[in-house]
């Protein structure tokens, strides 16, 4: 689609308003071409001396009250049509947020967040201004120009009309000229300036890092080249542009010479009058409208079209997944792995080989091995952030892809090794997946994540904002507040993905305790733990151990040791560690 196909069916949906601007405009337009021959008029009949009194008055009165006519419809024109126009780039805007809603981790990857901020603001601002002011400009500017032009010749005279016309095709061609190079400086100043907003976003996020590296110098210069970089194309765009107004002035100078020197001449042979000719050089200065229109929507459209060659794309990236599951969630349902070979986008060797595992409802399964052995990736099957390249993932009996996307992911409590929280409070935090839960059970639920006691001490409890993905908390405070929140949920499935990795054994136990605790109450709750302490999974009914994607030893926690292979070998390992930090 291109850009004018995505503006004219924008203008199809909402043809009202633009209708209604539409014939403001032209009344503002037939009145503006008016007021030069209604001034010619009233000085012929000065000259001629029939205007006196009253009759000069109601002439003048005329011409007052057709300003006034102007005024307000220019003031009517601009709430009808920008109204629309802005209604379009909430459109866009709200596209392109469904859009990455939509997205599993292979579009994030191959997308960079600056980029999604700039198409987001700047990219559908220029999309905006193309579907309002381009439009506006265009149809305002091209019928003044016809109504003038017409007034010029048939109403004044049409020698004096053509040969005022004759330097416009030299500015026409001057104008494809520009606009070629104004589209390329347009596309790309928004490039850079996406990959400035790359530079603030990655600065920004990692900002402890880059302080504790020592690296605010090289972070300060990197941004020093990316701004003067984006100022300087932005710049260049503005010249280009700039180009536009002396190629109009040069051309209505030269229309002007040519015009009055016409005009004198066919004044002294009486072929017109002189209040035609004021009228006609009246004209001849209406006309610096229309010609900065043309160069105004010229360089609107380029920049809304470099917008949209950056925007379209995204939008019509395919779905990440395909959410085209028409079942329920089972309740109660059994999670089947059945014999599921996954491997990543780009990579050459498969992440997860065979996998055949089965979580009964109330179930614990333990999952463990070394980094990089597929732990993780066998919790994003489940989440549907990936679908498997061979086997298929079953739960309750029904393939996964059979069942809707959002109640499967409602069925999920989730909580990765680094949780995000956002810019908001404690409570808000935890009752992010429930907002109507009352404070005492978000309390009690970070009584079962032990962070309650840690809560307390804050200066303003559950109301303690957390900051930016929850800066001011330490890492095993956000995994706990991440668990209350999972908790809170009330789902019949909790996947904690290595969450307790950031916290001491004793909180560890006792978070453990208190699921087992939970669990009685809640025996239809499953949950899934991927640790690499052997210390999390050791009360599981069933641990498996992954290496490079296969499982090579399952069992319980006892029937591991008793087998003595890379469980047993951990285990003892992870013990001795223990007993010497705790000496």
């Amino acid at each position: 689609m291109t850009l004018q196909q995505l503006i004219g069916g924008h203008m199809r949906r909402h043809w009202r308003p633009y209708a209604a601007s539409a014939l403001m405009l032209s009344t503002i337009a037939v009145l503006t071409v008016w007021i030069p021959r209604q001034v010619g008029h009233v000085v012929d009949e000065l000259v001629a001396q029939r205007l006196t009194g009253w009759t000069l008055a109601a002439e003048l009165g005329l011409l007052l009250l057709a300003g006034l006519c102007i005024y307000l419809l220019r003031v009517g024109w601009r709430l009808a049509l920008f109204a629309t126009a802005y209604e379009m780039g909430r459109g866009l805007r709200q596209r392109l947020y469904d859009q990455m809603t939509r997205q599993g981790p292979a579009f994030f990857h191959a997308q960079r967040t600056g980029d999604l901020m700039a198409l987001s603001t700047n990219d559908i601002d220029a999309i905006e201004m193309a579907a309002g002011e381009a439009l506006l400009a265009a149809f305002d500017g091209s019928l003044t120009f016809i109504l003038v032009v017409s007034m010029m010749t048939l109403s004044v005279d049409a020698r004096l009309g053509l040969a005022a016309l004759a330097p416009f095709p030299f500015m026409a061609y001057a104008f494809w000229r520009i606009s070629e190079r104004v589209h390329q400086a347009w596309s790309d100043s928004l490039t850079r300036f996406s990959a400035l907003n790359q530079q603030v976003q990655d600065s920004l996020a990692g900002v402890r890092t880059v302080r504790a590296l020592g690296l605010m110098n090289r972070s300060r210069a990197q941004f020093s080249a990316l701004a003067r970089e984006a100022g300087d194309a932005s710049y260049q765009a503005q010249r280009w542009e700039a180009l536009f107004e002396p190629a109009v002035g040069l051309s209505l100078s030269a229309a002007t010479v040519i015009a009055l020197g016409t005009g004198a001449w066919l004044v002294a042979r009486a072929e017109i009058t002189i209040g035609q000719l004021t009228a006609f050089t009246m004209y001849l200065a209406q006309l610096i409208w229309p010609m900065f229109a043309a160069g105004w929507v010229l360089s609107l459209l380029e920049r809304g079209g470099a917008g949209w060659a950056r925007l379209q794309p995204v939008l019509n990236a395919p779905d990440g997944l395909q959410d085209t599951g028409t079942q329920a969630m089972p309740a109660h349902a059994a999670v089947h792995w059945d014999h599921v070979d996954f491997q990543y986008p780009g990579m050459t060797a498969p992440a997860l080989t065979g996998i055949d595992l089965q979580l009964m409802p109330g179930r614990t399964l333990g999952i463990v091995g070394a980094t990089g052995s597929g732990k993780s990736t066998l919790l994003k099957l489940l989440l549907r952030q990936y679908e498997p390249t061979g086997g298929c993932l079953r739960v309750g009996g029904i393939e996964a892809p059979h069942i809707r996307l959002a109640a499967l992911r409602q069925a999920i409590a989730w909580v990765p090794q680094e949780p995000f929280l956002f810019s908001a409070s404690i409570a808000d935090n935890i009752a992010l997946a429930r907002p109507q839960a009352t404070r005492e059970e978000i309390m009690a639920v970070a009584e079962l994540a032990a962070v309650h006691a840690d809560v307390a001490t804050l200066p303003q409890g559950y109301d303690t904002l957390v900051g930016e993905r929850g800066v001011t908390l330490s890492g095993g405070q956000r995994q706990r507040v991440a668990i209350a929140r999972a908790l809170l949920a009330g789902a019949p499935l909790l996947l904690l993905d290595d969450a307790l990795s950031a916290v001491d054994s004793g909180t560890e136990t006792e978070i453990l305790q208190h699921w087992r605790e939970l669990r009685q109450q809640h025996p239809e709750r499953s949950l899934v733990v991927v640790s690499h302490r052997l210390s999390a999974v050791m009360d599981a009914d069933e641990v498996v151990v992954l290496k490079q994607g296969r499982i090579i030893e399952r069992g319980t926690h006892a029937s591991l040791l008793a087998l003595d292979g890379w469980y047993a070998s951990q285990w003892r390992y992870q013990q001795l560690e223990a007993s010497l930090d705790a000496a």
